[in-house]
């Protein structure tokens, strides 16, 4: 059932993706799967599940009347590669949001502030792929970009808008001493696992992307949300998010 009160027909389903219900054009994905069903039942009016394949859990409702869903990706590029694409491909999606955590650089930001991707920088071989013979650049929509700045001013929630750095690596395990020190040299603010396949993907396709971050851990100053209030920190965020679609 959408917004408008129709029912609409399911699209057949890919091996990550079988829908038991139908998908928004406007997706927010966290990571964990677990956080698309708090996201879905604190948020959204009528939340009804659409996937459950390998457990990926996802969920479509409403925000303020409009269609929404939200969905896990996982953590990492090839695994937001793999659920972006087929929702793009297969499902009807235009627009997705990524919705997750980050570990920031710069000393003005603080725990549970957000980051906005205005641009992505990776050390992955993503892009490869597509045969460029050159480096991409990988940003988001800006009307995307520029109404979730507009709905962080307007909602008084702490942003900031920079390039961040995408990586395979969960730098708090990477076995070289502060990895990130090139990369903040040259005004990097903030480091995620998913923004730049996300990007890629949605140029590709010419679709629509952002990704914004609320901050868990802060490399620099040493600082880390407990568990706890990871659960609890996000929800500024999302609201931001919901708020630019």
């Amino acid at each position: 059932m959408t917004g408008d009160g129709k029912e609409m027909d399911l699209p057949q389903g890919t091996p990550h993706i079988a829908p038991e219900a139908p998908i928004a054009p406007s997706v927010l994905m966290p990571g964990d799967p677990l956080r698309a069903q708090y996201i879905s039942e604190k948020f959204l009016d009528s939340p009804r599940r659409f996937n459950s394949v390998r457990g990926m859990l996802g969920f479509t409702g409403t925000w303020k009347g409009k269609d929404v869903s939200v969905m896990g990706s996982g953590m990492g590029i090839p695994s937001m590669g793999i659920y972006s694409y087929e929702l793009y491909s297969y499902f009807g999606v235009e627009s997705i949001i990524r919705v997750g955590t980050c570990a920031a650089y710069r000393d003005d930001i603080e725990l549970s502030d957000i980051v906005i991707a205005q641009a992505s920088s990776t050390t992955s071989s993503w892009a490869e792929q597509y045969q460029l013979g050159g480096t991409f650049s990988a940003i988001p929509d800006f009307g995307l970009l520029e109404a979730s700045a507009a709905a962080a001013r307007r909602l008084g929630r702490r942003f900031v808008v920079g390039n961040t750095l995408c990586i395979d690596t969960f730098t708090k395990y990477n076995h070289i001493p502060k990895v990130w020190r090139p990369w903040t040299a040259m005004g990097i603010v903030a480091t995620d696992m998913e923004a730049y396949s996300l990007y890629c993907i949605a140029a590709s396709l010419g679709k629509k992307a952002l990704a914004m971050f609320s901050v868990s851990d802060h490399r620099e100053k040493d600082l880390h949300l407990s568990v706890a209030d990871r659960e609890t920190a996000l929800d500024g965020m999302i609201e931001v998010a919901l708020e630019s679609l």
